[in-house]
């Protein structure tokens, strides 16, 4: 009666175990990261608009700045239509928000960091506070196999070159 119910208990246990196992998310890359973020649809199909989904389902790695759908919401009348309307501008946009490297929350370092754009970023941390240049960390180290994304309040823009 014992081991009946001691193998009971360890079936029960392993049962559990796979369980907890099937409802983890598995990590998927970049792009897959940041389109199963509900917060982040804007920025997913802003994307895929211009053409840089492959680019980062790629190697990397890579740290996305993500803005949240609040963030491009926020951006003055207009904007995003004119954005999403000129794709050398969206892919300036988007790329500014990218990072070549995987760069956790906890090893962000005050200083610049250079973007995928060709411009640099500047990076601050205090305490568990992150910003990116006027932008806050609001949800970071939403982990990919290719990198990281950190969902920001802002919409970055590039400077003029």
């Amino acid at each position: 009666m014992l081991k009946r119910t001691l193998l009971q208990a360890a079936c029960a246990a392993a049962l559990i175990a796979l369980t907890a196992c099937a409802t983890v998310p598995q990590p998927v890359s970049v792009t897959e990261t940041i389109a199963r973020t509900a917060d982040l649809s804007t920025l997913s199909r802003l994307i895929t608009q211009a053409g840089l989904a492959d680019t980062l389902r790629g190697a990397g790695p890579y740290t996305v700045f993500a803005p949240s759908d609040e963030a491009f919401k926020a951006l003055p009348a207009g904007a995003l239509d004119k954005l999403a309307a000129d794709k050398d501008m969206l892919i300036s946009v988007l790329t500014y928000h990218v990072v070549p490297a995987k760069v956790l929350a906890a090893d962000v370092a005050t200083g610049n960091a250079k973007t995928v754009n060709g411009a640099s970023l500047a990076l601050s941390k205090a305490g568990a506070f992150v910003t990116v240049e006027e932008a806050l960390v609001q949800a970071p180290d939403l982990l990919a196999t290719n990198g990281v994304v950190h969902t920001v309040d802002r919409v970055l823009m590039p400077p003029k070159r």
